[in-house]
């Protein structure tokens, strides 16, 4: 589910430092995730656990604080409407799924994770969450680059 993801920076390595700085927390966040799902039982491995949840609350504040914000300075700059139109809609979803991320980290902070199903459900939920975040995230990224990299070659 999660592989599917990992292609994103072949797509968009070059655009920009801070985009390809984030795809390698994203990278980092995959394999985290990974790891911790495969712990047996999951909630066992407390560092894997604080592992996963550090990497989770970085990735998804820097989208939130840095990555978005730049994206829509940009499209801005460009006056690119049918990008700040897709960022309208695309972001309250990233947000609902922000929240979620925010509190499963919460919810293990706490060590209310010890139920070994339920832990498991929430962790499963957690990454078809994260897949959709991510096909979002890279759908705004394609509108963006696509269209600025037009602009930039016939500006050349």
């Amino acid at each position: 589910m999660l592989d599917s993801c990992q292609n994103a920076q072949e797509r968009w390595g070059g655009v920009h430092k801070l985009i390809d700085r984030w795809l390698e927390e994203r990278k980092e966040l995959i394999q985290a995730f990974r790891t911790l799902r495969d712990a047996k039982p999951a909630f066992a491995d407390k560092d894997k656990n604080r592992d996963f949840c550090a990497v989770l609350v970085d990735y998804v504040s820097a989208w939130h604080f840095e990555v978005s914000e730049q994206l829509v300075t940009e499209a801005k700059a460009f006056g690119d409407e049918k990008a700040l139109k897709l960022a309208d809609e695309i972001s309250p979803r990233i947000s609902d799924i922000t929240q979620i991320a925010l509190a499963f980290n919460d919810h293990c902070e706490k060590g209310e994770c010890k139920d070994t199903e339920r832990f498991a459900e929430k962790l499963g939920k957690l990454g078809s969450l994260l897949h959709e975040r991510f096909e979002l995230e890279d759908c705004l990224i394609e509108v963006l680059h696509n269209a600025h990299k037009e602009e930039g070659a016939v500006e050349a």
